[in-house]
């Protein structure tokens, strides 16, 4: 199979093409600007690949209901422009080929799932912490949705105790993403996280939020693998500051050889596929879908 990805985050698109084994033929990256100029690179890219369906991960949230009037759109984003945007139906109208569509945390986790640090397990979660922060989880084989998908990023996490910052969230303020994006850590400190290297406190605070999601999300999911991904985690410095805290707060009351000191570091990972993540899961999207097309006719 020849098939297409798209993963459309709210910073930039990245388009590529690859097949039904996970490998990646080529690939192009741009800005995300407006609707109208991205979409038009992403249709440019596609008018001589001869792909037999495309995949796409996008930035949310969105709507996946398939019965709604909406279905394949960005609704509630507070990306200029973007809000209530048509993005599916638009590329349809120039890309006549099967088009699964997902959130781009949900495509994440599938791809891990397939072909990264989850491979061989039916459950997941990935979290991605950058300019937003997202997650998606695989629960006994599917891509968990719902009334909507998982908006895991928005949960709310108790304040670090010497942390006076009010949060940066424009819906929720000091929730998760408030409190640990990477446009939280720069609005609170004065500087980006990649000056911030030698600051411990930087890296206590945030190691202190996001284990707290952590343990909600075993705690609600019970996953098999916690991947973290995204531009924040290259601080590789959090991860055993994250699996400290987790243990803490877990307290003994789960009762698995993967939360002990010993193990928990095989259990909340990298992700094993690297920035080809969110990619590599829009190949998943893009097979399954030409696979529901070709039944279906």
């Amino acid at each position: 199979m020849i098939l297409g990805a798209i993963e459309a985050g709210g910073t930039k698109f990245v388009c590529g093409i690859g097949n039904e084994h996970g490998e990646i033929m080529d690939r192009i990256s741009f800005p995300t600007t407006t609707p109208e100029e991205t979409l038009g690179q992403v249709i440019r890219y596609y008018a001589d690949k001869q792909v037999e369906a495309i995949g796409i991960g996008s930035f949310g949230p969105i709507d996946l209901n398939k019965e709604s009037a909406t279905y394949g759109s960005v609704t509630t984003t507070p990306k200029p422009y973007w809000s209530q945007y048509p993005i599916l139906s638009e590329l349809r109208k120039h890309i006549h080929v099967p088009m699964g569509f997902d959130t781009d945390v949900n495509a994440a986790a599938l791809g891990e799932a397939e072909w990264g640090a989850a491979k061989g397990l039916d459950s997941c979660v990935y979290v991605t912490i950058g300019t937003g922060i997202g997650a998606g989880a695989v629960v006994e084989g599917k891509l968990l949705h719902g009334l909507l998908h998982p908006e895991m990023g928005h949960i709310l996490v108790k304040r670090h105790p010497e942390d006076t910052f009010a949060g940066s969230c424009p819906y929720h303020s000091d929730c998760l993403e408030g409190m640990a994006a990477g446009p939280a850590i720069e609005k609170r400190w004065g500087r980006k996280g990649i000056d911030l290297v030698e600051n411990q406190q930087v890296w206590e605070f945030e190691a202190y939020y996001l284990a707290q999601a952590v343990t909600n999300f075993i705690y609600i999911l019970s996953p098999k693998k916690i991947i973290l991904g995204g531009g924040v985690m290259k601080q590789k410095q959090l991860f055993p500051l994250i699996h400290r805290h987790v243990i803490s707060i877990l307290n003994g009351y789960v009762q698995k050889e993967e939360l002990t000191p010993e193990k928990i570091g095989q259990y909340i990972v990298p992700p094993a596929l690297g920035d080809n993540a969110g990619l590599s899961g829009s190949l998943v999207l893009a097979r399954q879908e030409l696979e529901r097309s070709r039944v279906t006719v």
